[in-house]
């Protein structure tokens, strides 16, 4: 795992494809009851206007269950939520998941908990 705390960037390698891990991260989020919003495919959306890239899948996921109160008490959160997770695939063709830490969203938004420990372990699964 590599983690840029300045950014607050946390990579976690993975032992799958980009396609496989994007499609496990989000059966592990929906069968943990949250919701998949979107799952942007990148690489399509950049192939679609003539350019070209490495697989790169974006999901945006969360419960508004868990997530709207979080917003009420801390209202600059909706900048943050919901949550996303990037899988993309480096130079040497490996497969990674990157992903906001919980400790820099609780500095970024003056957060006095830390809620997101559920899902550091959903995401550090779907990378084995």
């Amino acid at each position: 795992m590599t983690t840029s705390k300045e950014q607050g960037i946390v990579n976690l390698p993975s032992r799958s494809s980009v396609a496989l891990t994007a499609q496990r991260l989000a059966d592990m989020i929906e069968s943990r009851g949250m919701t998949v919003f979107a799952k942007i495919d990148q690489r399509a959306a950049a192939i679609a206007v003539g350019l070209d890239m490495k697989p790169m899948v974006l999901l945006v996921f969360g419960s508004p269950k868990a997530g709207t109160p979080l917003m009420q008490k801390y209202t600059s959160l909706a900048l943050d939520l919901p949550l996303k997770a990037l899988v993309w695939e480096d130079e040497a063709g490996r497969a990674w998941i990157s992903y906001n830490s919980p400790e820099y969203l609780m500095r970024r938004h003056g957060m006095d908990e830390k809620p997101f420990q559920a899902v550091e372990a959903i995401i550090a699964q779907a990378v084995l």
